[in-house]
């Protein structure tokens, strides 16, 4: 049954988040594991910065909807974020960089949905193994997933020769940004276009005058995941308090 929750803290005093979905179920993230992530739904408009408050508590968007990890046994999910000028980039992610901007166009606008998009949403999931038995997603969950939301939502486009070649979803706040999904065609992965696509979005951040870069949640044991502990010194949510984890060596 959906029950309305008010959040504590003073700058979310007018903001109400209704349950509308709230079941254990196998975590997406970890083998055997029992999962449990309460599906909310916002009551009034999310101003820019109930948006950062709520990226401070650990809450992630998916479509018009908010959730966060709240498992039974398991803590293993850490939100995670850097601080974009204390960002430190190694020498190989500088590569990544100089030759995107090379030979890449880079566009920020609103998200949107066309056969462009959803075919490229459903390859990198098909190659990374992120689908289920194969589902094809169609554009109407491509819309209800990534570009109906509550809370101002921009995308970045990555074109190579003018060709749409990779999607980032962004949500953005007052001092925060938020990397919600990227997706990328496998053919143009000598871009490695995840890494640039971070790294456009910690550029924009810093750019725009904003503070935190959230990364969405670190897993340790999951490959699809734990690649964010490259971007570092980063801190994580843990026992709602953010932790630093220092820099690794430079490479």
């Amino acid at each position: 049954m959906s029950h309305p929750e008010t959040l504590p803290d003073n700058a979310m005093r007018e903001l109400r988040l209704v349950v509308v979905q709230d079941e254990l179920q196998p975590c997406p993230y970890r083998d055997n594991v029992v999962a449990r992530m309460p599906l909310r739904m916002p009551v009034g408009p999310v101003t820019d910065r109930m948006t950062d408050q709520l990226l401070a508590a650990g809450f992630r968007r998916s479509g018009g909807f908010l959730y966060r990890t709240e498992c039974p046994q398991c803590r293993e999910c850490k939100p995670t974020r850097i601080e974009v000028d204390q960002f430190q980039m190694t020498r190989s992610m500088r590569r990544v960089l100089v030759r995107g901007d090379r030979e890449l166009q880079v566009q920020w606008g609103r998200p949107l949905v066309d056969d462009r998009r959803v075919w490229l949403f459903n390859q990198h999931r098909q190659i990374r193994d992120l689908g289920t038995d194969g589902e094809t997603v169609t554009a109407e969950a491509y819309r209800s997933f990534l570009t109906e939301t509550c809370c101002d939502t921009r995308e970045l486009s990555i074109r190579f020769d003018g060709s749409l070649i990779a999607i980032a979803i962004v949500d953005v706040g007052e001092s925060a940004i938020s990397a919600v999904y990227t997706h990328f065609d496998p053919a143009a992965s000598r871009f490695s276009l995840g890494t640039y696509a971070i790294l456009k979005q910690i550029q924009w951040a810093k750019d725009s005058g904003r503070r935190y870069a959230y990364l969405g949640m670190y897993v340790a044991d999951n490959d699809h995941l734990n690649y964010k502990s490259r971007f570092v010194p980063q801190q994580r949510l843990d026992d709602n308090l953010w932790d630093t984890v220092p820099p690794l060596s430079s490479g």
